[in-house]
């Protein structure tokens, strides 16, 4: 069924009085729908191409707020009963997470049209009004949050996201605070880890920070199960480091699986089977 949506467009301003800027994501409304969602870009590689003095790690961590803010927002709107008061714009939802000031982050004026599938406009809108300008030289490297957007889509269709949450695991000497997590009696993390990465050593070594981040939780208090949501590596040549990568992160000490990029559609599913249960239960 058609529905009515609005989006607006995360900018860079990195000078105010020249106005030039840089999109960095995308938010978008259907409140016909019930849906609300964002895809931000954490990468800032243009920008320091553009700007030098950009501090990027600033600006990944701002990203990763927003994109969990408005995470937090569609959980909540979602579960609202139909008589509960709708956000009026989606300016309203974008200023309520990032207010407008002289930062250098600003949303757009709002646009918007009619579609059957909101999810899928968002993909569309974020590829051709901020993928498609990123030059990229190392093309084949996708970062983790390439491969959640594999699964966010499926997980959304299925009513699955509204309802994670962030949860900080404590072990007695590290502590993590995963993005993506649902309590059955057990805390189930879902975390995405891209190994498409450029070259063997880059594979192997994030496959070893992953089995030490494990071992340093593993005497959390807490009981959780890990799913890795694993992005393959795609050059032929790095299969056999992949394949490897693999091997380090099965010796990782805690309940674990493993969920691959092609079966999103079914593991959605199957979590979204699991969560009625929880429900009736």
């Amino acid at each position: 069924m058609k529905t009515t949506f609005t989006y607006t467009v995360l900018r860079y301003v990195h000078d105010i009085a020249t106005g030039e800027f840089v999109n960095m994501g995308v938010a978008l409304y259907a409140p016909e729908a019930k849906y609300i969602s964002a895809i931000c870009n954490p990468r800032y590689g243009r920008l320091s191409k553009m700007f030098l003095d950009v501090n990027g790690d600033h600006l990944r961590s701002v990203m990763r707020y927003i994109q969990a803010r408005f995470e937090e927002h569609a959980a909540k709107f979602s579960s609202e009963l139909p008589l509960a008061e709708k956000p009026k714009s989606i300016l309203e939802i974008a200023h309520g997470i990032l207010p407008r000031d002289d930062s250098a982050l600003q949303w757009s004026e709002p646009n918007g049209g009619i579609t059957e599938d909101p999810a899928t406009t968002l993909d569309q809108l974020y590829v051709r009004l901020v993928e498609k300008y990123e030059q990229r030289e190392k093309l084949p490297s996708r970062q983790d949050e390439d491969v959640w957007k594999v699964f966010r889509k499926e997980l959304e269709s299925k009513q699955v996201l509204s309802r994670m949450q962030s949860k900080r695991i404590i072990g007695k000497d590290y502590d993590y605070e995963f993005q993506h997590a649902w309590r059955n009696g057990t805390w189930n993390l879902y975390e995405p880890i891209s190994m498409d990465l450029l070259d063997a050593d880059s594979i192997l070594d994030k496959a070893n920070r992953w089995l030490g981040r494990a071992t340093n939780l593993k005497d959390s208090t807490e009981q959780f199960h890990l799913w890795i949501l694993i992005g393959e590596a795609r050059i032929e040549k790095l299969r056999p480091a992949y394949t490897k990568a693999l091997n380090i992160l099965k010796k990782m000490p805690v309940q674990k699986d493993f969920i691959s990029e092609q079966e999103a559609n079914k593991f959605s599913s199957e979590l979204a089977d699991e969560m009625g249960k929880h429900t009736v239960g």
